[in-house]
């Protein structure tokens, strides 16, 4: 799942090397903690948030498919 998110991430911004992905796994649980450049923080973010949403969504049901959960955090620098 962090490979597809950091794939995914990379291709929406301008800075691609900002882009910094961290995987937190609990109790069948996974946090993927994202930061990215100041610059590309509305493109990830979309019109009215639509683009996190749908990447969340497919993070989702990529973990729904191995019987786990995940969600995806965008963090602020």
């Amino acid at each position: 799942m962090k490979e597809t998110l950091l794939y995914i991430l990379k291709n929406i911004v301008d800075h691609p090397e900002d882009v910094e992905v961290t995987e937190t796994t609990g109790d069948s649980r996974t946090i993927l903690s994202v930061r990215v450049h100041t610059d590309d923080m509305g493109k990830v973010i979309g019109k009215q948030g639509r683009i996190i949403r749908a990447i969340r969504d497919l993070i989702k049901l990529m973990a729904a498919r191995n019987n786990t959960y995940a969600d995806v955090v965008l963090k602020e620098e």
